[in-house]
């Protein structure tokens, strides 16, 4: 039940937050914004897991660095880096499960969208001067990629999903930002970035003792 009642308001500040964004106050925008993460992360939190506390610990984590993040992304660097931590404990809570096998589609379509987005997004940042942001695009190009190949591998469906979304958030936002802007770029951002974070939080629920390698 309690759950539920954090899901409902999670959902209902996120929608606030995307769709009566330019109705929030400028100094209350950044509060709204993590109000959601905020949520999702008492949620994952106060999930039953006896059995499975370092999987949801590293979820946890990664959840409050990529809260951390949402709030420090109007200094970039600093926002991106944050993001990248966090995606690195979801990769350490994803590679804690019993790891499968990817399959080669999924190998084929990662590598090649990650060369893409690389040679895309960083090619164009590159052009601009920035040279060190330009290492930083592709170092978290690098690493998120990274997170949705390990998610792949632990067969979940909400960790595989929200990998998928966090991925579409970051390309939209990336090619908002760096190369063109994007119809309705705040809304697809936040519905997706949301969205993933969700299901991350969520996949707590998919684990199993019996997909640990280490016996709890």
């Amino acid at each position: 039940m309690a759950r539920k009642i954090l899901l409902t308001f999670i959902i209902l500040f996120g929608l606030y937050y995307i769709f009566f964004f330019s109705h929030i106050d400028q100094s209350l925008k950044l509060i709204f914004k993590v109000i959601p993460m905020i949520l999702i992360i008492i949620m994952a939190a106060t999930q039953k897991a006896q059995s499975i506390k370092k999987y949801q610990l590293l979820i946890v984590i990664g959840l409050i660095f990529c809260m951390v993040g949402d709030y420090t992304l109007q200094w970039f660097l600093i926002g991106l880096s944050s993001f990248l931590i966090g995606h690195i404990f979801y990769i350490f809570a994803f590679s804690s499960t019993n790891e499968q096998p990817v399959p080669t589609w999924a190998k084929i379509a990662l590598l090649l969208y990650g060369v893409l987005m690389a040679g895309w997004i960083a090619t164009t940042v590159f052009k601009s001067g920035e040279t060190i942001l330009t290492f930083a695009v592709l170092a978290y190009i690098s690493i998120i990629l990274t997170m949705g190949w390990t998610a792949i591998r632990t067969r979940s469906a909400f960790a595989i999903i929200g990998a998928i979304l966090f991925i579409a958030s970051d390309s939209y936002l990336a090619i908002n930002k760096f190369v063109m802007p994007l119809p309705f770029s705040h809304e697809v951002i936040m519905m997706t970035y949301y969205s993933a974070q969700i299901l991350i939080a969520l996949s707590i629920l998919q684990y199993s003792e019996i997909r640990s390698k280490v016996v709890q």
